[in-house]
């Protein structure tokens, strides 16, 4: 992580330059439309508002910490009973705020995020509120202690806003399952076109971003499960290298796999984020010198010169997504980058290997994490309470998965190990060796098809390879918007080596400024018939 510092330097300069007076970003943003039912802060557009811009009002006297948190909070009030996905607010935000803005008023704040709006998926543990990963098996008592992670948000003086719903214990339960759905929290929509779904299973995280419901949230992923709702909503959404944001106090599915991430409507936000999930205190103050400027090209009109890109297509997500890849091609070759078209090679071996570790894994990893808390105390009780309560089949009855996972062979398993070891390792050379063998500073595909209709009795229509070869590596990948399909929103998956995120979110940044792709939700009921 040590040119994330560096990197945030010159994101945030760049982001307050861009906001300056007189500029192009600050023409394109007066001229937006704002959302439906938008309750909004005088001055500030909420959709393309970025941290250090708030805390360039905040040093100003002309926002405060609480005035922030409650125009959201009554956002959620207004905007989330079309979406559905906050599962609970947290009845201190407005203390977290005040206090906040106490610390301010004494210049004693404690980074970036002091005072920022943050809500967390349901899978994260949290002392004060439910952590339920969506079951209502676990909708008794809180867990005992925050999540790791949670703590350090807290530390850093983060305003915990709430918790968002999820695909119910992050879509590894049912062999057909319908992202976006819990028996806790119901169906999150998606909020560009209503019927559609959100993909998951960070669903709700997603979805309240691009209702702009709070400045950043955190979601969790095994394989796709924040790039693939980040592109689908249209947001920024980063998976991070595998071991740097600590899972301890986190729902599992695989101790091999699973990491948690941030979320947000831009990168600047998602990198600050970023560096307090990982406690890197080398991550700057929200002010400096023009010098701040100098670094990873992050902000600059040229950040793309030079940067070699390798294309993987993926022509099954459809040609409408084709499309958008070939226009996204074409800018950015338009901004001086060198985009080679490259296909990633064990695609079909990672494919047929993933699923049977990931059942071992799940089994292993909630059976010790059941055993901390109230409820079923394994994943037998929790298959027997699923077959007992008629609220947890409402949208769909399977719990395929848990079978399988029960019936799965143990991890100390020899044929377990060695599946194991082949998977990492050929998911790692997927990329390592296209890496190489081009040059490429990043790969880059598509994250997501259009949104498919929601549909309980089908389940989700998605078939989406980008995500696995960085997940199952441990490698990060970062999904910026890239464009649409209509109304529905596209993401470009961006995808480099470990602990590669300082330069990936550098050319994420990058990308997104010369993209724009962002586009505020207009809340459709429907646009017809799915289209791939």
């Amino acid at each position: 992580m040590s040119g994330v510092g560096a990197l945030i330097t010159a994101l945030v300069a760049g982001s307050l330059l861009a906001a300056a007076p007189g500029s192009n970003a600050q023409d394109v943003v007066a001229a937006k439309t704002p959302s439906p039912g938008a309750m909004s802060l005088e001055g500030i557009d909420l959709d393309t508002v970025t941290i250090p811009e708030l805390q360039a009002r905040r040093d100003t006297g002309t926002l405060t910490s609480l005035a922030l948190t409650r125009v959201y909070l009554r956002r959620i009030a207004t905007i989330d009973p079309e979406i559905n996905a906050v599962l609970h607010v947290d009845p201190s935000a407005q203390r977290q705020a005040a206090a906040s803005d106490a610390r301010h008023r004494s210049g004693r704040l404690r980074g970036p995020l002091d005072g920022i709006p943050v809500l967390l998926k349901d899978n994260i543990g949290t002392r004060d509120m439910p952590t339920t990963a969506g079951s209502l098996a676990l909708a008794g008592k809180p867990p005992g202690d925050d999540a790791a992670l949670v703590t350090r948000l807290r530390q850093a003086g983060a305003v915990i806003l709430g918790k968002t719903n999820l695909s119910e214990w992050a879509n590894f339960r049912a062999a057909k399952p319908t992202s976006g759905w819990s028996a806790v929290g119901g169906q999150t929509h998606n909020p560009y076109v209503l019927d559609r779904n959100p993909c998951g299973s960070s669903a709700g995280s997603a979805a309240a971003l691009a209702a702009s419901l709070s400045q950043v949230a955190i979601g969790t992923e095994t394989d796709g499960s924040i790039v693939c709702p980040a592109g689908m909503n249209g947001v920024v959404g980063l998976k991070p290298s595998l071991g740097l944001v600590s899972q301890r106090g986190v729902v599992p599915i695989s101790a091999e796999q699973d990491t948690a991430g941030p979320m947000a409507r831009n990168v600047i936000d998602t990198a600050l984020t970023l560096s307090v999930l990982t406690g890197d205190r080398r991550s700057p103050g929200l002010t400096g010198e023009q010098g701040a400027l100098q670094g990873q090209g992050a902000g600059r009109q040229d950040g793309l010169r030079g940067k070699r890109i390798g294309l993987w297509r993926l022509p099954s997500l459809g040609p409408d997504v084709d499309a958008v890849m070939t226009r996204t091609a074409v800018k950015l070759r338009d901004a001086g980058a060198e985009v080679v078209e490259v296909t990633p090679p064990y695609q079909d071996r990672l494919a047929e290997l993933e699923f049977p570790a990931l059942l071992s894994e799940f089994h292993r990893d909630i059976d010790a994490y059941l055993g901390t808390r109230k409820g079923p105390r394994d994943l037998a009780a929790l298959i027997a309470f699923n077959r007992s309560h008629p609220q947890e089949q409402t949208c769909f009855a399977g719990q395929e998965l848990f079978e399988q996972a029960l019936a799965a062979p143990p991890t100390t398993d020899p044929k377990y190990r060695a599946v194991r070891a082949e998977l990492t390792d050929l998911a790692r050379r997927s990329l390592d060796e296209t890496l190489a063998a081009h040059r490429l500073d990043a790969i880059a595909a598509p994250t997501n098809p259009p949104a498919w209709t929601t549909d309980c009795a089908r389940g989700d229509n998605d078939v989406i390879p980008s995500s696995t070869p960085a997940a199952v590596a441990g490698y990060p990948s970062l999904s910026v918007p890239a464009g649409s399909v209509g109304e529905l929103p596209v993401g470009l998956l961006l995808m480099a080596g470990d602990r590669e995120e300082a330069g990936l979110l550098s050319l994420g940044a990058a990308v997104e400024q010369r993209l724009r792709a962002w586009r505020t939700p207009r809340y459709l009921s429907s646009v017809g018939s799915d289209a791939r």
